[in-house]
């Protein structure tokens, strides 16, 4: 589904329209999961995805549409992962090691997986927050520079060098090697 459809059926569900609101959801559930995913933790993923559908739909009356819908959606969902990051700073944390036996548990896996995807995703993870989000909106889910600046709210050059140091600092923990024992283990 296209910017300008997702947009359209935006515009259409302020408007009442159940059928557009179903595919505005549908059009844009998937890469919403996906950027959540990677600003907060995976295992509330999902809780935020339904927090941003909640805010979003509230808001869609005052929509302008002066930019993509997706993007104004993508906007509102960065607001709903910072909001809840500070919610979690202010408890206290399970140790990194706890949650991923908690997610392995719950996957069925006796042990975490150690494969490529799950060393990256931890590394996208440990990214600072900035670079973070411009890396997956524009690296992973396809933004452009000039959409994923609006989103963050800052110039595209600034998200040039934001995804140009999200690489360094990839290229770098990679030529490390693989993430300490502390990451994966229950010690």
């Amino acid at each position: 589904m296209d910017d300008d459809e997702i947009t359209r059926d935006a515009f259409s569900a302020a408007r009442g329209d159940v059928a557009a609101a179903t595919r505005f959801v549908s059009g844009t559930q998937r890469q919403l999961h996906s950027l959540l995913r990677y600003l907060s933790a995976a295992g509330v993923a999902e809780d935020l995805v339904q927090e941003t559908y909640l805010r979003a739909f509230a808001a869609l009356p005052g929509y302008q549409g002066r930019s993509p819908a997706r993007v104004w959606l993508f906007s509102i969902a960065k607001r709903v992962a910072a909001d809840h990051l500070r919610r979690q700073d202010r408890r206290p944390r399970m140790k990194l090691s706890d949650e991923w036996a908690s997610l392995a548990e719950h996957a069925g896996a006796t042990e975490p997986d150690h494969g490529r995807i799950v060393v990256l995703r931890q590394l996208i993870t440990a990214l600072d927050t900035e670079r973070r989000e411009a890396f997956v909106l524009t690296q992973l889910l396809g933004l452009s520079y000039v959409e994923t600046a609006e989103i963050c709210g800052c110039a595209v050059g600034t998200i040039r060098s934001r995804i140009f140091r999200a690489r360094q600092d990839l290229a770098g923990a990679l030529a490390a090697g693989p993430p300490p024992r502390w990451a994966v283990s229950n010690g």
